[in-house]
């Protein structure tokens, strides 16, 4: 038997508009501008609505962040094959709005309050998903290893971008896979 009453989460529609209009504020003002008060003056979708799906900005970007996962790759069972092609997919990613500005905003808001760090973590560890994947295709199976190697790879790309506010150094991370292989021959 079904209860009357509200449902669990908002409507479809609803969410796509306001988390369409979180994106953009995000962007354009940072995670600060992700109000309930501020969302609904841009969407026009009711304050209470907003404060009972998503009552924070952290909210809101945990929101976000489920909305956003990357599609996972196809792998072809080339490993090298698949790590240069994920090198080249994160490097356009992190070109390309939202996904570097959406870390910034992130490393901003965990800056002023830990409680993002999590969030933070959490977007990051989806971007690293795909070269996991890779590597244990491969048969790695420690953890450790996997982690050291997808980290390897990304974290130069990271700092190119977040750290540095220069593009991601693509020939480095493509250089970075190799000596990978190297290894893992070896």
């Amino acid at each position: 038997m079904t209860r009357p009453g509200r449902p669990a989460g908002p409507a479809a529609d609803t969410e796509e508009v306001v988390l369409t209009a979180a994106l953009e504020l995000l962007l354009a003002e940072g995670a600060t501008a992700l109000t309930p008060q501020r969302l609904h003056a841009v969407t026009g979708i009711a304050r209470t609505t907003i404060y009972r799906h998503w009552p924070t900005p952290r909210e809101v970007l945990a929101a976000l962040i489920s909305v956003a996962p990357h599609e996972p790759s196809q792998l072809s069972g080339d490993l090298a094959a698949d790590l240069h092609t994920e090198v080249d997919l994160l490097c356009d990613r992190l070109r390309d709005k939202p996904v570097a500005a959406f870390l910034r905003a992130l490393v901003t808001a965990s800056t002023a309050d830990p409680s993002y760090t999590e969030l933070r973590r959490r977007y990051v560890m989806d971007l690293l998903e795909p070269f996991r994947a890779a590597i244990r295709a491969l048969g790695v199976e420690d953890e450790n290893r996997i982690e050291e190697s997808a980290t390897g790879i990304t974290a130069p790309l990271l700092v190119d971008v977040l750290l540095l506010d220069r593009p991601a150094d693509r020939e480095r991370a493509h250089r970075a896979v190799e000596d990978l292989l190297v290894r893992a021959a070896s």
